[in-house]
């Protein structure tokens, strides 16, 4: 009984695992398992501790039972999102101690249940959001994550964050809140959590913004604000609030301003004295710059460092005014980054004023050389060392570099994918220079107009055709994507270090082309593959082709694949004992057949046998070799734990190339050992030669040994099971 026990319990594992393969192919035997879009409506059964990774991602999951997960006691990452989840047990995780990272956005789940959470101990990513609840409930959802980093919940209907529901949270890397109709905040809902390194809030309510700002001064480093009509409002955002404040960094993306609100933020941020830098992405300005600067002079210097604008459409830009009175404003700013955002200039009056900019990036804008004047008028931007005019509408680089001939501080200089077309034979650049990029920008020559002083020249993405410059200082030189057909000269850059030349025409070199390690290359005696690469390396290559392809030919020919199988078989059975120890042996017979003849083996053959009484044991590859295993072992294992091996012989098995390579193995153990274990049952008439000359000894004993011959007739096949059965018993 205890032995029918376990193999009950082994037969429901088996059919558990193969249950799971059917439902999910990729989860067989595997750590990760992926299951992601196939149409599943439930959780597959069978899942294991061996599964660490599990995706069960966009499919049509709509409940989560107690059991589903019980055993998958290993996982580390659950993967549930894009499903339509409306309903989990309660204890649907309590089994999940290890798991580190659990995705439910975007399902039907309408409330969160605390009970979800409790023995997740080890969680530290959760992701919520897009489902339809509308509030966390009245307490905690959290309280035992004191592992957790990242934490996204919310949705379009979401609504309402009460004090509390963060209780027992400490440190966050990243907190996101998507709270589209977020209008009910209780004040101090998140100041419970002591530390939030980046606070992600997806809101339209100002009001809302304010009362969450004035509760994370002293926690949240990085604040970004999506999706926000900022309105006109005059309460203080650190209104009864103690210093020093932690904020150093604010993003607004997706947000729409007016003239009038403008005015007003950027007063009240003046308040957060720690703040640094502040970035708009994607926003929408409806307004002339028409900024209440009287106010806004009157309230001090703001300590900002860094702004950067990506991608701000301002309806009316053409309308906007100098924004003279912001002088104060800008004092201070080092960093200004005015990126896509249709910029075609800035008055000198304003430019001269930005006394600290030490770095200004004004990439694809509109910036023309006629305003570019203007933009950089004399006095503007003393203290420049770092300028990124790529990707504007600048059609002379004579005008270019006599615009910014002033600049007496500038470094680093980024003036490619410009249309210049044509360069100069002579330049005035700033005398400091040290990098200048003219990538892409369609000059079909180098001139002296380059600065000698530069260390870094990128003149890549051009119609070049040779470089002869002498620049005495120049480390870093890209001539990638040319039409150049030799290298530069060694003598004219002495100090290169570092040069790329891919994408190019290069053909030859001369002797005078390159330095090693100080010598010239007429010193250098270059062999023949140095000198001829590409040829020799086709040629190894072709040769290597006919080597492979003669080999293969030869090894079809004279049957190497399996002479080679043969020799590590032999290896391999050469460890292991002569014969299996009895308690070893666990079946009546392993049955070697034809894909084709699966039909009457496994229908007619295996029922009769197995529904004998007493009952044969038989060895099937389809299901009883161990999946994963090699294929050798499997083979060569299951010989040797059967009494008998039974070949189902036909024109199908000699012909299949699985019965060849079954035949391959079972062929040394069957024979060369000289025992009588083999069963041959002919299936329909077939001659002896017909079997491969290489598997000379089974064609021997096909000459010598009675055969089992299925008859056709059904009065005969009585006296064929009895045979067949017998032969098996001795």
């Amino acid at each position: 009984w205890r032995a029918l026990a376990i193999c009950v319990v082994l037969a429901a594992k088996l059919s558990e695992e193969q249950a799971l393969k059917q439902a999910c192919p990729s989860c067989g035997g595997h750590q990760l398992c992926n299951c992601s879009a196939i149409g599943l409506d439930f959780v597959p059964s069978g899942l294991t501790g061996k599964i660490i990774r599990l995706d069960l991602s966009h499919n049509k999951i709509q409940h989560i039972r107690s059991q589903d997960l019980r055993h998958a006691v290993n996982l580390r990452a659950l993967l549930l999102q894009d499903n339509e989840i409306g309903s989990i047990d309660e204890d649907s995780f309590s089994s999940l101690g290890k798991l580190e990272l659990l995705d439910l956005s975007n399902n039907s789940l309408a409330y969160l249940s605390p009970s979800w959470f409790g023995h997740l101990l080890s969680l530290q990513h959760l992701h919520l959001q897009g489902n339809f609840y509308r509030d966390l409930g009245e307490g905690s959802l959290f309280s035992g994550l004191q592992n957790l980093s990242s934490l996204h919940l919310g949705n379009s209907w979401f609504s309402t964050l009460r004090q509390g529901n963060f209780e027992g949270l400490e440190h966050l890397e990243e907190l996101w809140i998507v709270g589209g109709k977020l209008s009910e905040y209780e004040p101090g809902s998140l100041k419970s959590v002591k530390r939030i390194n980046h606070l992600i809030i997806d809101i339209s309510h100002a009001a809302v913004f304010s009362a969450i700002v004035r509760d994370i001064l002293h926690s949240v480093p990085w604040l970004d604000v999506r999706g926000i009509k900022l309105e006109i409002g005059k309460e203080s955002l650190v209104q009864n609030s103690t210093l020093p404040y932690v904020m150093w960094k604010l993003t607004f993306r997706d947000a729409w301003f007016t003239d009038q609100y403008i005015s007003r933020i950027i007063v009240l941020l003046k308040e957060i004295t720690s703040l640094r830098e502040l970035e708009a992405i994607d926003c929408v300005l409806e307004g002339k710059g028409a900024w209440d600067f009287r106010e806004i002079s009157r309230t001090g210097e703001s300590f900002v460092e860094t702004v950067s604008i990506v991608n701000v459409m301002i309806q009316n830009f053409h309308l906007f005014f100098d924004l003279d009175g912001m002088e104060s404003q800008i004092n201070k700013l080092k960093r200004l980054s005015i990126v896509s955002s249709k910029v075609f200039m800035v008055p000198c009056k304003l430019a001269q004023h930005f006394s600290s900019i030490v770095y200004l990036d004004f990439y694809n804008n509109l910036l023309v050389n006629n305003r570019l004047s203007e933009t950089l008028c004399e006095g503007a931007w003393p203290s420049l060392q770092t300028l990124n005019l790529s990707r504007n509408s600048l059609k002379s680089l004579q005008q270019t570099v006599h615009s910014m001939s002033h600049l007496i501080t500038l470094v680093n200089l980024d003036i490619s994918q410009n249309n210049f077309g044509e360069i100069p034979d002579v330049c005035e650049w700033p005398k400091n220079l040290k990098h200048l990029n003219l990538s892409s920008t369609q000059i079909p020559r180098v001139t002296t107009c380059i600065p000698p002083t530069l260390e870094v020249l990128d003149v890549s993405a051009n119609n070049l055709r040779e470089f002869r410059l002498q620049l005495p200082s120049l480390k870093e030189l890209f001539l990638a994507q040319n039409q150049l057909k030799t290298l530069p000269g060694a003598a004219p850059i002495p100090s290169l270090v570092v040069m790329s030349v891919r994408r190019n025409k290069l053909n030859s070199f001369s002797k005078e082309d390159l330095v090693v390690r100080g010598a010239q290359v007429g010193a250098v005696h270059l062999s023949l593959m140095e000198c001829h690469r590409s040829l020799v390396v086709s040629l190894i290559c072709v040769l290597v082709f006919l080597v492979i392809l003669a080999l293969v030919a030869v090894g079809h020919k004279y049957h190497a694949v399996w002479y080679l199988r043969m020799t590590w078989a032999w290896l391999q059975a050469k460890r292991k004992p002569k014969r299996a120890l009895p308690k070893d042996v666990c079946y009546d017979a392993f049955v070697s057949y034809s894909e084709n003849d699966s039909d009457w083996v496994e229908n007619t053959m295996v029922r009769e046998l197995e529904q004998a009484c007493p009952p044969f044991r038989l060895c099937l590859h389809k299901r009883d070799f161990v999946p994963g295993k090699w294929i050798v072992d499997n083979i060569i294992d299951c010989i040797e734990k059967s009494h008998k091996t039974l070949f189902v012989l036909s024109e199908h098995f000699v012909q299949s190339e699985w019965c060849k390579y079954e035949l391959d193995f079972s062929h040394f153990r069957l024979f060369d050992e000289n025992n009588d274990a083999a069963v041959l049952v002919l299936l329909e008439p077939i001659q002896s030669k017909a079997i491969p000359k290489r598997f000379c000894k089974l064609r021997k004993v096909m000459n010598t040994k009675t055969y089992l011959e299925w008859p056709l007739e059904e009065e005969k096949q009585l006296m064929f099971w009895e045979n067949l059965k017998g032969a098996l018993r001795t």
